[in-house]
């Protein structure tokens, strides 16, 4: 571990970045897994809520590009993959 006291501070910024970068991913994550489960369920949901549950992934994985912590490339891709399986 680096003593100086640039390093320290760099190594509190990069500490404080990984934790905001970590909640916006399990946001998407937890939106994501909630969306899977609703069109697992074919028998009682109606396609209202699937679409409902498909924006709000949506709105997680946008906002998580707005504060570039995933790529809008790969956020192009998941968005992608999520509108596939609900044809």
């Amino acid at each position: 571990m680096s003593q100086t006291s640039s390093n320290i501070k760099n190594n509190q910024t990069i500490l404080r970045n990984r934790n905001r970068n970590k909640k916006y991913k399990l946001a998407i994550k937890k939106a994501v897994k909630n969306y899977l489960f609703v069109l697992g369920n074919n028998n009682f949901e109606s396609s209202q809520i699937r679409l409902n549950h498909l924006s709000f992934a949506y709105q997680k994985i946008d906002k998580a590009v707005k504060r570039k912590v995933l790529h809008r490339n790969a956020a192009a891709r998941k968005k992608g993959r999520l509108a596939r399986m609900l044809k």
